[in-house]
């Protein structure tokens, strides 16, 4: 078994033999079975072990057991102990739920604080059965399908190779111990479920159940691979960036076929929910200004396109430029820059790029929203002029007169950054040094 575990990691690419890996021991047999793989293999190893407090006394004994575990072979040992039914309550979350995003995160600080490249996380060949068929019941895309990865992020799961018996025989060969969990009998829980009475009965059904299952996920998750590629090449073709804002044409979005999965895959890791991507897609033909708003991101239906931006930018109205060395990157990706007038000089007709008399400009500058009862002179007038008034001349959307971002000098605007700046501060022939702002 230790030779199928280095074959699998260097086939899986999961680590290097000069990394530091933290392993996360509960005590019970499928992690005790990676402890003594990884130390056999020689890796630098250290044990990370969680006390959830959720069975008494046996609970701090697999605490005890893991703890001698680690002094017999002199590894470093990390523990904690956490008051998980109380958290979950007090988070409105399951104790599940909860015991996960503690042990993760609690696994991700001592990693960081300690200088370990990986968590190790000691999930077998069954338990990704148990989570395809899991996911299956509760409704999933196919990426919910495609099984449990080997490596995500900084978790390597390097005991993806073996079968749970594999590992029971390892144990019973080498005459090792473990601890086991009295509540993995229990079969309310929807895991243990599946493990005593389902999946037996599948198996009466193909004596190879498993290794069909496992044949099937590995199809199953080469099929997402084809799949991902082909939504990341629409996304490239219809995603437009406009500053902080994402733009999906409208008519592109009718032609995908089926545009349900499509929109799916674009809008779900911005937070919406299935319910709420469906309402987008009836809104097409609806009328303009429709908002859809998640967690992180608001979506506005315009008239021929949608526009997603973070509700963070949204809510934030002012950035200040303190000087001309500064690198402004948010809201927007500006260039300062101070130059020498000369007698060449011609207004550019980009209009990203802003133009002004230096000597008029004072430090700091405000980059904000407009606001109503904001006025300036647009280039080439000579009267004063309401932002509104300028906004409706020029047709702008609800969507574009909410993005509109200007940039304020003495409390005066000088640009509507992208669109118009202020005659008041215009390169003039008594110009001796211009400051030129360059929208990115």
């Amino acid at each position: 078994m230790l030779s199928d575990l280095q074959s699998f990691i260097d086939q899986e690419n999961i680590c290097q033999n000069n990394n530091r890996i933290l392993l996360a021991v509960s005590g019970g047999i499928d992690s005790v079975c990676m402890f003594h793989l990884f130390r056999k293999a020689g890796y630098s190893i250290a044990i990370a072990h969680c006390n959830f407090g959720l069975r008494d006394e046996e609970s701090d004994q697999d605490e005890v057991f893991v703890q001698n575990l680690a002094e017999e072979f002199d590894i470093p040992l990390f523990k904690v102990k956490f008051n998980t039914a109380e958290i979950a309550k007090k988070e409105g979350i399951s104790i599940q739920m909860a015991a996960r995003d503690l042990r993760y995160d609690w696994f991700e600080e001592i990693r960081v604080k300690y200088d370990y490249n990986y968590i190790a996380i000691a999930h077998n060949k069954d338990d990704v059965i148990e989570t395809f068929l899991i996911n299956l019941t509760r409704g999933c895309g196919l990426k919910g399908l495609s099984g449990i990865k080997p490596i995500n992020g900084k978790i390597i799961r390097p005991l993806l190779f073996a079968f749970r018996n594999e590992i029971i025989q390892y144990m019973t060969e080498n005459s090792l111990e473990f601890r086991e969990d009295s509540s993995n009998i229990s079969v309310k829980y929807s895991r243990n479920l599946l493990r005593h009475e389902i999946i037996p009965l599948f198996e009466k059904l193909n004596s190879g159940f498993k290794e069909t299952m496992t044949e099937n996920i590995l199809r199953l998750k080469e099929s997402e691979t084809v799949y991902i590629e082909n939504i990341e090449s629409k996304k490239e073709e219809i995603f437009k960036q406009n500053n902080q804002q994402i733009i999906l044409d409208i008519e592109q979005l009718k032609l995908l076929n089926p545009i349900t999965t499509y929109m799916h895959e674009f809008l779900l890791p911005f937070g919406f929910s299935q319910t709420q991507i469906s309402d987008i897609i009836n809104s097409f033909d609806g009328i303009s200004g429709k908002k859809f708003i998640s967690l992180t991101h608001r979506l506005i239906k315009d008239r021929t396109k949608l526009i997603i931006e973070e509700i963070s930018l949204i809510n934030k109205r002012s950035f200040v430029i303190n000087n001309i060395d500064e690198i402004i990157e948010h809201p927007l990706n500006l260039k300062l820059a101070e130059l020498n007038r000369t007698d060449n000089f011609e207004f550019s007709r980009n209009i990203n790029k802003g133009s002004f008399d230096s000597d008029l400009i004072e430090f700091p500058l405000t980059i904000r929203k407009w606001k109503k009862g904001d006025y300036f002179m647009p280039l080439g007038m000579h009267n004063l002029k309401k932002l509104s008034d300028f906004f409706i001349d020029n047709k702008f959307s609800i969507s574009e007169k909410e993005n509109i971002w200007i940039l304020e000098s003495g409390n005066k605007i000088i640009w509507i950054i992208g669109y118009r700046i202020d005659e008041r501060f215009k390169v003039s022939d008594k110009t001796k040094k211009i400051l030129q702002i360059d929208l990115i």
